[in-house]
């Protein structure tokens, strides 16, 4: 007799409401140990890897990739009494093993092992399945969910989950596509020449004169729907909330720093950064830092059940990064005790674990105030949203030579190129009259044309 155990969708992150199934691990019939990794989901701030809080076979999955599941919900169920297992001395068997951290920050030394079918069980397929799927080699963990109970559909084409991800954001119907990979799989650039074939003839169809008197197209191909979800969804959210809660005002200076751009080069060539990126950023991360020590104001938040305004004594700095799965703000926790050398690391620790989807949920939440880099686009500026319950934003507009004049010390002004950028801060005009704003956004700018005032 076994004992099926049912884990349900946790909240991975602070107050996350649901998730969407990127990818299973494991399918019906599998074995499986507590901490394994049996799914990849992907919530409002991050794609992550959920482990298993039990360890015997599983009996059941609960969802398909690219189902949309609130959490709460049931997820998988594993009957925790494999067949075979002897009982103890005393003839009762042991309680069913389970994770005892949460799930998700569990070790993750158990996991990553090879799938084990169950012992004697034979495999649910027809053997001509069978072998396709043993000769396909890496590309065998296709279509997971054909593994199931009854009543699965025999002639669903085989690909992996991501490729079914992708054919679904598209609109492309995997029944009528030629599969070109290993063992008669349908791979990502079959989606995508589907995509192109469709696109390449459009049908032009003219509506009889009696139902419209100008002629009407339709154009197979010319639109693609994309479901609004994961990172996407949040950020039109909370930037949607932001804008209609927080009443913005951004200002904007243009600065010469060419002064920051010769320490950025003499700190590159220091023996203990050579193994990191120094880059620009660092240095405007620094000085809005800097400039935020002498604002309090800049770091607060506003509580309107409360009805109080939290002046924050720590600073948890938010560096925007675009990804392919959309635009994500993780922060540096404790960013304004750090060294020079700690917060360049951290900010290359940062932008690799964002480009990969990686960053943990804890590392979106609890920011204070945040810095974007448009320049990286070669914009000079824009008008940034501030994150919801921050107050201050500093968008950094590319660095270019520009025509600029400078004075000597007798006086005399003459044009030569220097290199300069312009700084765009929107701030909560609650939080901040124009005097703190202004004094902020001037004081970051002094700090990037002469650095040595950091020293006062």
């Amino acid at each position: 007799m076994t004992s099926p155990q049912q884990f349900l969708l946790p909240d991975v992150g602070e107050g996350l409401t649901e998730a969407e199934i990127l990818a299973w691990s494991v399918r019906p019939g599998d074995i499986v140990e507590v901490n394994q990794i049996i799914v990849e989901v992907e919530t409002a701030k991050a794609a992550v890897e959920l482990p298993s809080p039990y360890a015997g076979v599983v009996s059941a999955l609960h969802a398909e990739v690219g189902d949309l599941l609130p959490v709460g919900r049931p997820l998988i169920t594993i009957d925790t009494d494999a067949p075979g297992e002897p009982d103890g001395p005393t003839g009762v068997r042991p309680e069913p093993q389970q994770a005892e951290l949460l799930v998700g920050y569990g070790p993750q030394g158990t996991g990553g092992g090879r799938r084990r079918r169950r012992p004697g069980r034979a495999s649910p397929q027809p053997a001509d399945a069978a072998a396709v799927r043993d000769s396909a080699g890496p590309e065998r963990d296709v279509a997971v969910q054909d593994s199931g109970g009854p009543g699965r559909d025999l002639a669903r084409p085989a690909a992996k989950p991501p490729v079914r991800k992708l054919a679904k954001d598209l609109g492309v119907d995997l029944k009528s596509i030629a599969p070109t990979g290993p063992g008669n799989t349908i791979t990502r650039d079959d989606v995508r020449r589907a995509v192109q074939e469709t696109a390449v003839a459009p049908v032009i169809t003219i509506a009889p004169p009696a139902e419209t008197a100008s002629a009407a197209e339709t154009v197979r191909g010319a639109e693609t729907r994309i479901p609004i979800r994961g990172v996407r969804r949040s950020t039109a959210a909370a930037m949607v909330a932001s804008a209609f809660t927080a009443p913005h005002v951004t200002e904007f200076i243009t600065v010469d720093v060419t002064a920051t751009m010769r320490l950025r080069e003499l700190v590159a060539g220091r023996r203990e950064f050579r193994e990191l990126r120094v880059t620009p950023l660092l240095f405007f991360a620094r000085a809005f830092l800097i400039a935020l020590a002498k604002t309090p104001e800049a770091n607060a938040s506003w509580d309107e059940e409360a009805q109080e305004i939290v002046l924050k004594h720590y600073v948890n700095l938010g560096v925007a990064a675009a990804t392919e799965r959309g635009l994500v703000v993780p922060n540096i926790k404790g960013a304004d005790r750090m060294s020079l050398h700690g917060l360049a690391q951290a900010l290359a620790d940062l932008t690799a674990t964002a480009r990969a989807g990686r960053t943990a949920p804890g590392d979106m939440t609890g920011g204070t105030a945040t810095l974007t880099n448009v320049g990286v686009f070669g914009v000079d500026t824009g008008t940034p949203i501030l994150n919801p319950g921050e107050a201050a934003i500093l968008a950094v507009g590319a660095v270019r030579r520009m025509p600029w004049v400078v004075k000597d010390d007798d006086g005399n002004e003459r044009v030569e190129p220097r290199w300069c950028t312009q700084l765009a801060l929107s701030f909560d005009h609650r939080l901040m009259d124009g005097r703190q704003g202004s004094e902020l956004l001037a004081h970051t700018a002094q700090i990037l044309h002469e650095p040595g005032l950091a020293m006062l």
